[in-house]
C-alpha cells in the first residue's frame, strides 16, 4: 500500500497536477504583498499597483508608474503568467520596479492566486 501512495504522489508531480487552492491561506500570504499592493473595494496604487481585476489584465495597464520593461512585457495576467512571474520577478521582467525576491513554493503561489483572482476590477469579489 505504501508503494502505491508513493507512486501516486510521483505520478501527480510528474504530470503537473495542481493541488487544491486555499483562498484563506492566500489571504494570509497576501499580507506580505500588502506592504506594497492594495486590493479590494477602494484599493488604489500604493508603492505598487492595486491588484483588483488582475486575472485577464494586461501588465502595466493600470494607473501606476510602471517600468518600461513591465509595460512592454506582453504579459496578460492569468494563473500561468502569475506563477512564472512571482517565482522570480526580476528574471521574468528585467528592470521591473518590484523588489520582492519571489515565492518558490507552488502551493503558496496557487493559494495566493486563488485569493487574488476573486477580486473584480471594481474591488468586489466574484
Amino acid at each position: 500500500m505504501r508503494h502505491l501512495v508513493i507512486a501516486a504522489v510521483v505520478l501527480a508531480a510528474s504530470t503537473g497536477t495542481t493541488w487544491a487552492q486555499d483562498v484563506a491561506a492566500g489571504e494570509t500570504l497576501f499580507k506580505q504583498c500588502g506592504t506594497c499592493h492594495k486590493i479590494g473595494p477602494g484599493a488604489t496604487k500604493f508603492v505598487g499597483p492595486e491588484l483588483n481585476g488582475l486575472d485577464g489584465r494586461k501588465a502595466g495597464s493600470t494607473d501606476y508608474s510602471y517600468s518600461d520593461s513591465m509595460r512592454n512585457s506582453g504579459i496578460t495576467w492569468n494563473e500561468e503568467s502569475f506563477k512564472e512571474y512571482i517565482k522570480a520577478p526580476k528574471q521574468k521582467v528585467p528592470d521591473t520596479k518590484m523588489t520582492y525576491p519571489g515565492i518558490a513554493d507552488d502551493k503558496k503561489i496557487a493559494n495566493l492566486w486563488a485569493y487574488l483572482k476573486q477580486f473584480k476590477a471594481d474591488g468586489s469579489k466574484q
